[in-house]
């Protein structure tokens, strides 16, 4: 049964994050194990590049040539171990990409997390992990940094919501890609980028869920990651 939304709150968040739009991306046993095996070798492959990418110190170029390898990793790997779709969601009664509806959850998300970070910034443990982060790109000029991080972005939702998403199917997806996905951030050894990537990861799923595609989430986790760059400094600098 179709979810009918009663209030506007509703309206806006069903149709990119609670009804789920008719689709048959059914695959044969065969591409399906695979889809896992190409996923399965990606993931260690990531993890171990995203774990040496933020072990360098601010302002060692190796910084960006291993993030961009990792970035090159999730998408390769992502494109290798199937078909992969856009997706759509309903929009008055009509089936349309989703754009406009994924932008603005990135918004509100950056939203939330720049309101959390005025919290962190009164704990010192907590905004040292952030500032470790941050302090990459504050070595660097912002429009390459802005490269990488949109690039980043992209990719991790091609692997993650698109690849992983697709290899996992069933009614559990959402949570398992969302455990996959902190589980490799892990590898930064960064407490906070796992709260990240749970909290964010959970929003993005569901958009898989709904839509059927990964066109959402890249756009949501891009709008998210773009403002989190440019924001943060600002709530939390060095």
């Amino acid at each position: 049964m179709t979810y009918k939304p009663r209030t506007r709150l509703g309206r806006l968040l069903a149709p990119s994050l609670i009804d789920v739009v008719p689709r048959d991306h059914s695959e044969t046993a065969a591409r399906l194990l695979r889809r896992r095996c190409i996923v399965g070798v990606t993931l260690i492959a990531g993890a171990i590049l995203l774990g040496l990418s933020l072990s360098k110190d601010p302002g060692d170029r190796s910084f960006y040539t291993y993030s961009l390898a990792v970035a090159a990793t999730w998408l390769i790997g992502g494109l290798a171990s199937g078909p992969l779709h856009f997706g759509h969601i309903i929009f008055r009664d009509t089936m349309r990409r989703p754009i406009l509806t994924p932008f603005l959850t990135g918004l509100a998300a950056a939203a939330v997390f720049i309101g959390g970070a005025f919290l962190v910034r009164e704990i010192p443990p907590l905004r040292d992990y952030v500032n470790s982060v941050l302090s990459h790109a504050s070595r660097t000029s912002l429009l390459w940094i802005t490269v990488v991080t949109a690039v980043n972005g992209v990719a991790e939702e091609v692997f993650f919501r698109g690849a992983v998403y697709a290899a996992v199917g069933g009614p559990h997806a959402v949570i398992i890609t969302t455990a996959v996905y902190a589980l490799v951030t892990v590898a930064t050894g960064n407490p906070m980028l796992v709260f990240a990537a749970v909290t964010l990861g959970l929003v993005l799923g569901l958009q898989r869920r709904s839509s059927g595609g990964v066109l959402a989430p890249i756009i949501t986790h891009v709008t998210w990651s773009l403002l989190m760059l440019y924001l943060l400094p600002v709530v939390l600098p060095d």
